[in-house]
């Protein structure tokens, strides 16, 4: 789902280079100098507005995240968040998931996280899923040999068409939740703005945790 036009959004964003860039290429196997510490690296890819990634970045300190999101009204929304929280362990990144190997060096990432992305659900446009092969192939690259692929949705669709297309792909499983409100990961999980909504109206939460072999 698209924001409003948001006018003052690019202008903002441009006078807060210590927290955010639209310049991914330039920090290509130099995002670690963007923290204050080295740290393992996690990444969540389209980040919205940015509930879930300012809470993961307060629960665990330990660990440095970026929040990369496209639309450039919703990453206005998620700086806003961080000039509020100016956390150290959080840096924001304005760029498109096709571009990522651009933006990432190879083996630089720890963890990729995918939160309630567009499910794309015409069959058409099964190549904008962010779990179909096209994209596999360039998460595969930026992660390190053994890091984590995070995946969570209430779209039961989506989360079919990923479990078929991860394991065609030859990724190993370490979890597949089927309903994650009423399973002991539960207490652990944090919610996105998307994943309220729909949980509020009944839809179950699917989650999955793999890596590339």
């Amino acid at each position: 789902m698209r924001l409003r036009n948001i006018p003052e959004a690019e202008d903002i964003i441009e006078t807060h280079p210590t927290y955010i860039t639209t310049n991914g290429e330039e920090w290509q196997g130099k995002w670690q100098s963007r923290f204050p510490k080295e740290q393992p690296l996690h990444l969540e890819v389209g980040s919205g507005k940015g509930r879930f990634i300012i809470e993961m970045a307060k629960r665990y300190p330990e660990i440095n995240f970026i929040g990369m999101e496209l639309q450039t009204s919703a990453i206005f929304k998620l700086l806003e968040k961080q000039l509020e929280e100016e956390l150290p362990n959080l840096q924001l990144l304005n760029g498109n998931a096709k571009e990522i190997t651009d933006y990432f060096a190879p083996g630089e990432i720890d963890k990729l996280m995918l939160t309630f992305s567009d499910p794309w659900p015409k069959t058409k446009h099964a190549k904008r899923r962010f779990t179909h092969e096209r994209f596999l192939t360039r998460f595969e690259r930026i992660l390190k040999e053994d890091g984590e692929f995070y995946f969570k949705t209430d779209n039961r669709n989506l989360f079919e068409f990923s479990l078929v297309s991860l394991n065609q792909y030859g990724m190993q499983f370490d979890e597949i939740v089927l309903d994650l409100h009423n399973s002991e990961q539960a207490d652990e999980n944090i919610m996105t703005e998307f994943e309220e909504k729909f949980s509020n109206k009944g839809e179950r939460i699917h989650q999955l945790r793999a890596r590339f072999k």
